[in-house]
């Protein structure tokens, strides 16, 4: 069997209606870029449709979080590049690290941290992941990522580090 893609990219265009009066991705907008590129990412790489799964499981994660530090304006009409990665998960959470870059990948512009409970529906109670799940959860963890939940600037600096490094 195959490995499973851990950190899936994809590139994205940045709309117009999208940006600020200074041609600048508007800020509530990298979310929505963020979610969007995640979900392309599960349904094409790990054949996942979070509607289904929801309506199959009677649950769904639920973000309880976000993290984001925004470096370098996405500028409107440029294409970026978008990865996402699970870094962290447990019994019944998981945090994504979310990335947008430079469409060639070399410069980052904003990083996301993503934190999320799974729950029952539609009570909205906390639920364990099914042994299916942690199987799956387990197979895209990015152990390479140290993951600290109060260590979200110090990850920053540190992709930001690599990526300098890359340039060289």
């Amino acid at each position: 069997m195959s490995r499973l893609i851990q950190t899936p990219e994809s590139t994205h265009h940045v709309y117009f209606q999208d940006c600020d009066m200074l041609g600048h991705l508007n800020n509530a907008r990298y979310l929505d870029y963020f979610l969007n590129a995640r979900e392309d990412h599960t349904t094409a790489h790990y054949a996942l449709n979070m509607g289904e799964l929801t309506r199959e499981q009677h649950a769904a994660w639920v973000i309880t979080k976000h993290h984001i530090s925004y470096l370098k304006p996405a500028r409107q009409g440029v294409r970026v590049r978008i990865l996402s990665q699970l870094i962290h998960f447990d019994n019944s959470n998981l945090v994504l690290e979310m990335q947008m870059r430079s469409e060639d990948g070399q410069r980052l512009l904003a990083l996301l941290w993503s934190e999320m409970t799974y729950v029952a529906m539609p009570a909205g109670t906390r639920a364990d992941h099914s042994d299916a799940l942690m199987d799956l959860l387990d197979e895209l963890d990015v152990e390479e990522v140290s993951y600290d939940p109060d260590g979200f600037d110090d990850r920053v600096k540190e992709v930001r580090r690599e990526l300098k490094q890359g340039r060289r």
